[in-house]
């Protein structure tokens, strides 16, 4: 009798375990134990061209690609070249959160085409990413996971920690990048709008490359602001427009935590009357708080991440006042950044308005 309460008193406890697991992050693995087969060694990261396919409205095509992730599955990316060999800078793009896979890439690719064409003939490479999808605050408690050992299969499986989360996706394709023949290894950089430039601070916390444009990045994870029932909202829209309501609903201590790791060059718009404009403001000033190398735009555009420019209904590429300016600021950052004496060819060649070039 005494067994059966026991047995029934530990599958209880498992049970709730679980159930108190599926809420949290920690997750212990129980059918693992600390010995076993080693674990097993990570695979390089890698891609797989699948196709050089033409872009609409344009002369420059795309490298369809495959890039091996952390937890060995692939994310979909575009990259377009200049003529030559290089190596060249490189600028990484996305916007938003990861969803539609390759078709996403495909369309957006579509859409940036002539911004890209311009940004090829002042001599970068030109890559267009996509992420897994987001797992909403999983971030604020999860630590990249680690390789575990299998004392379970006899082999040594490829056994995780726990989830590989969207951001360290986009480390996986600089990583991939630096692997690239006719890409500067120490020339890369990267731009986000929204969400995708929260991705760009998640991932700069981990892993240090080139330089980084977020543009009005919805850094409410990276800094641990409360977006509970109490935040205020206009129905299912957070009105996060003032510095102050995010700096009392923010966690400083883990944001500062997080930013003290930062060791590369980042580059802010902000948007003045955007709804999340003061958690682009926070970022900054936090970041400059910690000494870090951080600088500030902000700009009154109504156009929700005004920095891509996208061709008007008509297919034509007629950038606004607004938008030229931002794009003079960002170009001369990277040119600054990523562009080192063996490039200096292609810094004579950069000009504000260049024509779009022709491409591998």
């Amino acid at each position: 009798m005494k067994r059966w309460i026991a047995i029934l008193v530990v599958g209880s406890l498992g049970f709730l375990g679980v159930m108190f697991l599926g809420s949290r992050i920690v997750r212990p693995v129980w059918a693992q134990l600390s010995g076993g087969a080693p674990p097993a060694e990570s695979v390089s990261t890698h891609g797989y061209v699948i196709a050089n396919q033409p872009v609409k409205g344009s002369s420059i095509p795309a490298d369809l690609t495959f890039v091996l992730t952390r937890d060995d599955i692939y994310v979909p990316i575009a990259i377009r070249k200049p003529k030559g060999n290089g190596p060249f800078p490189a600028i990484t793009m996305a916007s938003g959160e990861g969803r539609g896979g390759m078709e996403q890439v495909e369309q957006l690719t579509e859409r940036l085409a002539q911004m890209q064409d311009h940004m090829i003939a002042r001599g970068y490479v030109c890559v267009t990413i996509n992420y897994r999808n987001e797992i909403p605050y999983e971030y604020e408690h999860a630590k990249p996971p680690q390789n575990l050992p299998d004392s379970i299969s006899g082999e040594r499986r490829m056994l995780k920690s726990g989830p590989t989360l969207d951001h360290e996706d986009l480390i996986a394709v600089i990583r991939y990048l630096q692997t690239v023949p006719y890409i500067d290894k120490d020339a890369i950089g990267s731009m986000g709008v929204s969400h995708s430039g929260e991705m760009i601070m998640k991932a700069a916390a981990e892993y240090s490359w080139g330089a980084g444009v977020a543009i009005e990045p919805a850094d409410h994870e990276f800094l641990t602001v409360d977006t509970g029932p109490t935040a205020p909202r206009e129905g299912t829209e957070v009105q996060f427009n003032d510095v102050e309501v995010v700096r009392k609903r923010a966690n400083k201590a883990e944001a500062m935590e997080r930013i003290e790791r930062i060791n590369m060059p980042i580059l802010i718009f902000g948007r003045v009357h955007d709804h999340q404009n003061g958690v682009f403001k926070l970022t900054y000033e936090w970041m400059k708080e910690a000494g870090k190398d951080v600088t500030w735009e902000e700009f009154d555009h109504p156009v929700h991440g005004y920095v891509f420019i996208y061709p008007q209904k008509d297919g034509s590429y007629k950038p606004d006042k607004i938008q030229q300016e931002a794009w003079d600021i960002f170009m001369g950052y990277f040119d600054r950044h990523l562009k080192h004496p063996q490039h200096q060819h292609l810094t004579a060649q950069a000009t504000t308005r260049a024509a779009p070039a022709e491409g591998n």
